[in-house]
């Protein structure tokens, strides 16, 4: 949740003319990360998890990907963010591998 309210604050950064692309491209790709892995924790099996877990993941890459954009872009400064969002996809890559050992 943190991340999201960090991304929030990125796109608020940027040019008006991205509202309808980028930044709601981002900004999508940020609340899938946690809203898929609530998603997966209600869900009645394991398995359903791992396949929630493995959305939010795909979603972290694709935003992984955005924020580089950005820098490259904007010449924004994101490293924190990056950081952050890798250390995310760390947690969650190894939550899914204890998921799927318990299976």
């Amino acid at each position: 949740m943190d991340l999201v309210k960090d991304i929030y604050v990125i796109t608020s950064e940027l040019p008006i003319d991205e509202k309808f692309v980028l930044i709601s491209q981002i900004n999508r790709s940020a609340i899938s990360i946690p809203s898929n892995i609530a998603e997966g924790s209600g869900r009645s099996s394991e398995k359903e998890f791992v396949h929630f877990l493995n959305i939010a993941i795909s979603s972290s890459y694709e935003l992984e990907t955005q924020l580089i954009l950005i820098q490259e872009l904007y010449k924004r400064e994101i490293a924190s963010t990056l950081q952050k969002l890798e250390s995310l996809q760390k947690m969650i890559g190894a939550f899914k591998r204890k998921l799927k050992n318990e299976l």
